[in-house]
Formats: C-alpha cells, sequence, structure tokens
C-alpha cells in the first residue's frame, strides 16, 4: 500500500469488533492518489492523499 509523501500516512493496524464482540484483525487504508504535482519547480508524479490535497499543501501540475 502506498504512502502520502507528503505527510507520510501510512496503513493503521487495529481490531474490528463485532455486535456479539468477535474480534479480528484489520486495517485501515488512506485514500491515497496517484497526482502529477510541482515539486522543486517541475512536475513530478507523487502519492498524496486527499487531506493534503484538500488541505492546499501540493501544488498541482497543469
Amino acid at each position: 500500500m502506498a504512502k502520502c509523501d507528503i505527510c507520510n500516512k501510512g496503513v493503521t493496524f487495529g481490531i474490528q469488533v463485532s455486535h456479539s464482540h468477535r474480534r479480528s484483525n484489520r486495517t485501515w487504508k488512506p485514500n491515497v492518489r496517484r497526482v502529477k504535482a510541482m515539486v522543486d519547480g517541475t512536475p513530478r508524479h507523487i502519492n498524496v492523499c486527499t487531506r493534503c490535497l484538500r488541505s492546499g499543501k501540493v501544488t498541482r501540475a497543469i
């Protein structure tokens, strides 16, 4: 699974608990998109989570 190149957000592990309280392992995956962004003045493809895209931490390349 890809990590966000801006905030380094990746997969988180935990335990899923059902209504009857049976427990099983699960993962939470970040919403990561591969976008063309400006990096050091040149357009490059990077993996960015949607939270960084919405907050304006990434400048999209045209």
